[in-house]
């Protein structure tokens, strides 16, 4: 992990105060643990096959650490954080977004769930200019709806031939998947517990984020 990444990242860890009078076993190194976890989401290695030589602790501290620092919202604020630095570095694009899921019904409240982004003078930014979506989403309420948030809906209809251009644009969908997939532990979702795989999620995206940013 470069120091690049871990000054961003240390502020936003909780402190623990220690008890002077019962101090207790001394807690791992923050960023030897924040490796361990960043190990297993490269390489989807099991948890208790971590390896110890490497100096990260077990595998079980990186998952509690993991687990208690998404609790604390540590990686949804780096994530903003990365956002925010794209925003005043030009480097996002506010004019479209494309959407492509399996549930139809998650659209308004995935763009409810997009975060008021800063970086630059004036308000925070959080709305697209367009919408882009496939056929699965021809639905004129979905278009009212997304409309009445002051997003330009652009749907394809069922029906209508192929050939709308759409498909120019949602290459990012694919393209976004495969950044995901660089990380070997989410090609295949092997977490029982829904925060552990958001955990995950998250932090990847944040990581897809710094690349951008530093690159």
């Amino acid at each position: 992990m470069s120091d690049s990444l871990w000054e961003r990242i240390e502020p936003l860890l909780p402190k623990v105060e220690r008890c002077k009078r019962h101090a207790g076993r001394k807690r791992w190194d923050y960023r030897m643990v924040l490796c361990g976890i960043l190990f297993v989401l490269h390489t989807g290695i099991r948890w208790e096959f971590l390896p110890q030589e490497l100096g990260f602790g077990s595998g079980m501290k990186c998952w509690r650490r993991l687990a208690e620092w998404h609790q604390a919202g540590v990686w949804e604020r780096l994530h903003r954080l990365l956002l925010e630095e794209l925003h005043a570095a030009g480097q996002l694009d506010w004019s479209r977004a494309v959407v492509d899921s399996s549930h139809v019904t998650q659209l308004m409240p995935l763009l409810a769930a997009v975060p008021p982004v800063r970086g630059r003078v004036g308000r925070p930014r959080r709305r697209p200019g367009r919408l882009l979506a496939d056929r699965g989403y021809d639905h004129d309420k979905y278009r009212r709806l997304v409309w009445a948030k002051g997003i330009k809906p652009v749907i394809a209809r069922r029906g209508a031939p192929h050939g709308s251009g759409l498909g120019v644009h949602r290459y990012v969908v694919e393209r976004t998947i495969g950044l995901l997939h660089w990380f070997r532990r989410l090609r295949i979702r092997w977490e029982i517990r829904d925060d552990i795989h958001e955990a995950f999620m998250t932090l990847a995206a944040a990581i897809i984020c710094w690349r951008r940013l530093v690159r």
